[in-house]
């Protein structure tokens, strides 16, 4: 379940909308006031499981928290700033949520306090401009100093904002300024299928798992590599 921080929904929200929230506190306070709701939705279904005449109506805007206060699927926390995530990981502790950290623009400033929280990171996307202030620490170090405090992170393009082709050229990138070549590589296979939860399926070469694969000319990370095959689900997909 994404949820955002930062300039987007001050923006949307503050600045296109004219209403609620249009400040970093009331993007925290809109955010526990909904999960407080689903709470109380979710325990009042419950207590009247075998009453139906006392279940609370259904609410469709409420029925997709409830998963993650059970803790079946995770908040994904879309924020730059490390202020931001700080807010985001006071709340899912208050409501015993998981979460990942998505983008983590300011992962060097507070890697080692995510480590020690065991919050997972998504960084990127860095093939970018600095389009928002709270972007302007964006730097190919940061993966190298998260790596270093032992924070478990993957590296992401952000699919519309640079396409997933680039996705090798970010982790050569993040080489480039120290981060360890086999480390680049997990986090771009199998350490982001550990996050999102399907790494007994996808990820990695292993038996058992899907038949996806591509067959390469060279170094994964070297941009001038060819994909000479690709094979899904153990078909033939495509062939130079």
């Amino acid at each position: 379940m994404k949820i955002a921080f930062g300039e987007n929904p001050r923006r949307v929200y503050g600045v296109e909308q004219k209403k609620m929230p249009c400040t970093r506190m009331g993007v925290a306070g809109v955010l526990r006031e909904w999960l407080q709701r689903a709470k109380n939705y979710m325990e009042k279904k419950e207590k009247f499981a075998d009453e139906p005449e006392k279940q609370p109506e259904y609410d469709i805007r409420l029925e997709p928290l409830v998963p993650v206060l059970k803790r079946v699927i995770p908040l994904r926390a879309h924020a730059h700033r490390a202020d931001d995530v700080a807010t985001a990981v006071r709340i899912c502790e208050e409501f015993g949520l998981d979460m990942s950290w998505e983008h983590a623009t300011e992962g060097h400033r507070i890697a080692k306090w995510i480590a020690e929280k065991g919050i997972p990171a998504v960084w990127g996307p860095s093939l970018s401009n600095r389009g928002k202030w709270e972007m302007r620490e964006l730097g190919y170090d940061t993966p190298k100093v998260m790596y270093d405090a032992g924070v478990k992170f993957a590296i992401q393009t952000d699919a519309v904002g640079s396409t997933v082709r680039f996705l090798p050229i970010c982790a050569a990138l993040s080489v480039k300024e120290g981060l360890p070549y086999d480390y680049a590589l997990k986090a771009i296979t199998i350490v982001p299928a550990e996050i999102i939860g399907v790494a007994d399926r996808v990820g990695s070469i292993e038996k058992g798992k899907d038949a996806d694969l591509r067959l390469l000319s060279g170094d994964p990370l070297e941009y001038a590599t060819k994909v000479e095959k690709v094979i899904i689900d153990g078909e033939l997909a495509h062939s130079r």
